[in-house]
């Protein structure tokens, strides 16, 4: 039988072989690999892309809903993003701590937000702040009494925003009659600062043909008089637009096609010129903020020019310009001047991150004629600690190793800086710019990614993580 077996073998397999290979010659010539595939969507690996826009239909300000809250008899506002003064300083006359005894922080309330980064601004009681809200797949403006957290009131509209380390991550601006806030699609909407009725909408992507930048809105918006100025990076650079009727009154030309970056509009005068100064992913732009010529480019420079810049810049009174970006970008010192009515803007020095100070999300401090910020991870030996570094760029001194804080964020107040790292731990240090001279340190959020920038009205701080808000009373006792 084995005989029999070993002929039949010989006999029909080479035939068989033969066979095989003439259908996978066939396949290989006719067959396409690429039928069955899906094709790449950015975002679904979560990495650093573009935000992902679909062709829903947006009504911005569409719904809203009235709650049993009511506004807190509360002096004082924090009005915007970086304070009334746009330095991140608390001038409130009132004493706060300098440590905690053993009970820990003072937490007077306390909120449960969709996953971001967005943070508060405070006026007349009322806290808003920007929040998307998952199961409605909505961007919401929601109103608080800053006394004990109840809701007033949130306006929303739908739009459908996917996960890309967290949503919402702008501050709305806010006056006695108005609140403006930009979407993380770029949607920006008026509403009445008291009662959350809809005023008016801007689709920034779809009107002005925008690109969304990575990690969707950034920018906060900004309100000067009766203006919301808004960077818009499409067939405009920069639009001035009537506060209490949404008509565009001014429009900077986009001539050289620059994107948005998530940066913010900075409001400075400069030898008696008011303008607004920003980073954008191509260049640094200073136009006029005067009603005469308003949105005219007076200057414009690429010599600080990075691929994702969040920080704002910083101007020193002498015509400094300060910018700083992460991912690589490091800083660099410009000197702003104007001979015979004529702007010139050049580099005074610029830093990689090893070399100096720079900043990856948070906006540095300037005080007393230093720098203040935290180092980002692409710094060496210093990264992630708070810094002091004078104005020729050179590091006064470091927090030290054993005080990291990642990206959160730090505010100025009654002498002392108070700075939240990652994961919700609050350090006060003195303000000094002679070494770090660190008083206390308590747990004040559970949650992690705290990068929310803090806001402070008499004495009632503010501060978040990625899902929640709280208010902590900071008042010396």
């Amino acid at each position: 039988m084995i005989r029999i077996d070993e002929k039949i073998i010989k006999a029909v397999f080479p035939g068989f072989f033969g066979i095989i290979g003439i259908i996978l010659i066939l396949w290989w010539l006719f067959y396409n690999p690429t039928e069955s595939f899906t094709v790449s969507v950015p975002g679904m690996d979560n990495g650093p892309q573009r935000a992902i826009i679909t062709d829903d239909t947006v009504i911005i300000g569409e719904y809203a809903q009235f709650y049993s809250g009511v506004p807190a008899d509360i002096p004082g506002s924090w009005p915007r993003f970086r304070g009334s003064d746009f330095d991140n300083i608390y001038k409130e006359q009132i004493s706060l701590i300098d440590n905690w005894d053993e009970r820990g922080p003072d937490i007077l309330w306390s909120i449960e937000l969709g996953e971001g980064h967005a943070a508060p601004a405070v006026l007349d009681g009322i806290v808003y702040i920007l929040d998307y809200d998952e199961q409605r797949k909505s961007d919401s403006l929601r109103a608080f009494s800053l006394a004990d957290g109840k809701e007033i009131w949130r306006r929303w509209y739908k739009v459908l925003i996917k996960r890309n380390h967290g949503r919402s991550r702008t501050i709305p601006a806010v006056t006695e009659k108005y609140v403006i806030t930009i979407g993380p699609r770029g949607h920006v909407m008026a509403v009445e600062s008291k009662t959350g009725a809809f005023l008016w909408g801007i689709d920034v992507e779809k009107d002005f043909n925008s690109e969304i930048p990575r990690w969707y809105t950034g920018q906060c918006p900004l309100i000067d008089g009766s203006t919301a100025v808004i960077a818009t990076c499409g067939k405009a650079l920069i639009i001035g637009v009537d506060l209490s009727t949404g008509e565009i009154i001014w429009q900077t030309p986009n001539v050289h096609n620059w994107k948005m970056s998530h940066s913010s509009i900075m409001p400075i005068t400069f030898k008696g010129k008011k303008m607004y100064i920003y980073s954008a992913i191509g260049g640094m732009v200073g136009i006029s903020a005067e009603s005469k010529d308003a949105g005219t480019i007076l200057w414009e420079t690429t010599l600080w020019n990075n691929n994702v810049i969040a920080p704002s810049p910083i101007f020193f009174d002498d015509g400094r310009i300060y910018a700083t970006a992460g991912y690589g970008g490091g800083s660099m010192m410009l000197k702003l001047s104007r001979i015979q009515g004529e702007y010139n803007i050049e580099s005074i020095y610029k830093r990689n991150p090893k070399q100096g100070f720079s900043s990856e999300q948070q906006t540095p401090i300037l005080f007393q004629g230093h720098l203040f910020g935290i180092l980002p991870k692409d710094a060496g030996v210093n990264r992630n600690q708070f810094i002091c570094f004078d104005p020729e760029g050179r590091i006064v001194w470091t927090s030290g190793k054993t005080n990291q804080f990642g990206l959160g964020p730090y505010i100025l107040a009654d002498g002392k800086f108070f700075i939240l790292s990652d994961d919700g731990v609050l350090t006060i240090i003195k303000a000094s710019t002679e070494a770090y001279i660190g008083l206390g340190k308590t747990k004040v959020l559970d949650g992690e990614d705290a990068w929310g920038p803090i806001a402070l009205v008499n004495g009632l701080m503010l501060l978040r993580d990625s899902k929640k808000l709280v208010c902590i009373d900071v008042r010396k006792k």
